[in-house]
């Protein structure tokens, strides 16, 4: 396999990528027909074979009729049978002649059939797998290369973004102006005050993006298109390197069958043990051998209608964005971290592995062995491109933020519906709607707007109860569901204002945000493969629920028909105007089963649990409960959360931390 200290085409041939893969290409053209020419000679001495066998009867049939008067002459004097006739040295050479050439030709029919199933066919499944890793190979290129654009788009859109906050913001102040002395002008102020934040954040916006968009330039340039390039040598010097192996195999065959042609054969497997694919790569180098210089960074660019600077705004409103989004990139970063060590750890594994197996072939199959390497390095370069992007997001907020961070007491913001007008509380206006407009935090109760997230400061006083009293507001959050009972909405109230055992309290939360509240549907427009444990599989014309709308990071958390949750991008699905088609929450009511409708799979309480609703069991140390069958109940009813039956029939859910299985 390619050797660390030999010539690359990632260090001699920085982007190329297309004439590689055309090269690979013309390569594996020009060795099918080599394949085709050992089938066409398989072909060959078939018909050959059958032309021998076909003269060696003609000429058994006129021996038999000629030897004997050969031998004995037309009339002899004694009696004679066959023996008589073998002892003739003339039929003996005959029959020599004649045994020879049907040997010969049973040797050819040999030959082809060795041809054909020795060389022809494992020539086609070599350049057929050839065919998928290239295809592979290429498909992860231009995913390489599309994450790489749409880093560059997002730059763009941030860029008009920002131009058009700009361009609002001299509307706003020529407003204000007018309004300076009349009763308006409070109102107008407030409304340039809010429109001067909201461009300071678009600029903020902007220069992340920027940064990213060089680190990510970098990156491609100097890491992934490299590492791309050499794969695609990898790959070619493993076709050659096994098609000569098994061309040896067919030079050996024919040594075998032609004694007589030792010469001319073993003169021809010289010729093949001389291919040397490094040569022909190092002369395919020399002819394209190209200047290259990396493209110049980006740098920031002011709006033509509004004086700027390239400084990051660290005013009180753009300060808390950006604390809040560097909280939430070192969160992903953090998650982030040993997925990239493992996998690394895989493509050093793999990578010795590849190489153990092409010095040493008896060890086994090297072309699954190189297939698990090149998914291993393709998943690795794609958790570092996330790496890359989170560092330089982070690097560059904390530069302006200069050690102020801020409170370290993030809220956890979940997508919320609102059927009556709420006080966003942030900037103070009504939020309503069934299309996700808003968010709620799990923790505190606090709603705002989506696009108000980010600018709430990181002080989440941990209970609803902390920050407001009133019980107004907390009835004011709907779950958008119109077939919840008035008992459920009564739980769901209660539920959120009760304190629940520390152990459990965030998977109550989630289970009661899951199954009472209703996501909006989109279509998936495009098949996407996950590379990550946080992703999901999804295939063009499902169906998904949305559960977290898109944060800024051109991502979006679904859940499928299957239970299935995880990221997929946001570009890959639509959104769908169907609110009848609502996924219909699940009863919040312990309901009394029948018998034999338990899995007859039991746990047993290893802590005493309280109930925090009316779809929970509660617990004694050593209850005995039997879990409920299903693809979604038992342990598959939801994370942290298992249904069970308990002694008095009762169906619930419980913690799953709070029992053992029996």
């Amino acid at each position: 396999m390619m050797d660390s200290t030999q010539i690359s085409y990632g260090h001699t041939l920085p982007d190329q990528v297309d004439r590689i893969s055309n090269h690979c290409a013309a390569q594996l053209d020009l060795l099918s027909d080599i394949r085709d020419l050992y089938r066409e000679r398989a072909i060959i001495e078939k018909e050959y074979a059958a032309k021998l066998q076909a003269l060696a009867k003609k000429v058994v049939e006129k021996k038999t009729r000629k030897m004997a008067s050969a031998v004995l002459g037309d009339e002899p004097t004694k009696t004679w049978n066959e023996d008589t006739i073998s002892e003739s040295t003339l039929d003996r050479a005959y029959s020599k002649i004649i045994g020879s050439i049907v040997e010969s030709a049973q040797d050819h029919i040999n030959l082809a059939d060795a041809l054909s199933s020795q060389v022809v066919d494992p020539l086609k499944s070599l350049e057929r797998k050839h065919e998928e890793n290239v295809k592979k190979q290429t498909q992860f290129y231009e995913k390489v290369l599309n994450d790489r654009n749409r880093v560059y788009n997002d730059r763009a859109k941030s860029k008009q973004k920002y131009d058009e906050e700009c361009v609002e913001l001299e509307a706003y102040r020529q407003k204000q102006d007018r309004a300076q002395y009349d009763k308006h002008a409070d109102r107008a102020a407030k409304q340039f005050e809010q429109q001067r934040i909201d461009m300071l954040n678009a600029k903020n916006v902007f220069i992340i993006s920027t940064t990213v968009a060089n680190k990510m330039k970098e990156r491609f340039y100097a890491e992934d298109l490299p590492a791309i390039e050499n794969q695609y040598q990898r790959l070619q010097e493993h076709l050659v390197q096994k098609y000569i192996s098994v061309l040896h195999h067919a030079q050996a065959l024919q040594i075998t069958h032609y004694d007589v042609l030792k010469t001319l054969v073993t003169a021809a497997d010289t010729a093949l043990s001389e291919v040397d694919a490094q040569r022909d790569q190092a002369m395919f180098i020399d002819y394209n051998i190209r200047p290259f210089s990396m493209p110049t960074d980006w740098a920031f660019e002011p709006c033509a209608s509004h004086y700027d600077t390239g400084e990051m705004s660290v005013d009180d409103a753009p300060k808390v964005f950006l604390q809040n989004k560097l909280s939430k990139c070192r969160s992903k970063l953090q998650e982030l971290g040993p997925l990239l060590d493992g996998k690394k750890k895989d493509v050093e594994q793999l990578s010795k592995l590849v190489s153990a197996y092409a010095t040493n072939g008896s060890l086994g199959n090297i072309d699954e062995v190189i297939e698990s390497y090149l998914n291993a390095e393709h998943q690795a370069t794609l958790y570092a491109t996330s790496k890359t992007i989170l560092d330089a997001e982070i690097e560059t907020v904390q530069a302006a933020l200069a050690g102020d961070e801020g409170s370290q007491q993030p809220h956890s913001f979940k997508s919320s519906s609102f059927t009556i007008p709420t006080e966003c509380g942030y900037c103070k206006s009504s939020i309503w709607g069934l299309s996700k407009q808003g968010k709620t935090c799990r923790h505190c109760g606090i709603s705002v707007h989506s696009k108000c997230e980010l600018k709430v400061p990181a002080e989440c006083s941990g209970t609803r109860e902390a920050r407001h009293r009133s019980s107004a507001s907390v009835s004011s959050l709907s779950r958008t569901d119109s077939v919840l009972s008035t008992s459920s909405r009564s739980s769901i109230s209660s539920n959120a204002s009760k304190a629940v055992a520390p152990s459990a309290s965030s998977f109550a939360q989630t289970s009661l945000d899951t199954h009472a509240e209703n996501h909006a549907r989109a279509r998936v427009v495009f098949d996407f493969t996950p590379t990550s444990a946080f992703e999901l599989a999804v295939h063009e014309g499902a169906q998904v629920d949305v559960l977290e709308d898109d944060d800024g990071s051109g991502w979006v958390k679904v859940a499928d028909s299957n239970g299935g949750r995880g990221l997929i991008p946001a570009s890959y699905i639509e959104a769908i105007d169907d609110t009848a088609g609502a996924t219909t929450p699940r009863s919040s009511t312990p309901t009394a089963v029948t018998p034999n409708q338990g899995s007859g799979q039991y746990v047993r309480a290893i802590y005493a649990y309280q109930s925090q609703g009316e779809d929970e069991l509660g617990l004694q140390e050593g209850d005995r409960i039997e879990l409920t069958p299903g693809t979604a109940g038992g342990q598959y009813y939801a994370e942290g959360w298992w249904e069970g039956i308990d002694s008095r029939g009762t169906k619930g859910i419980f913690p799953s931390n709070y029992v053992t299985l029996i």
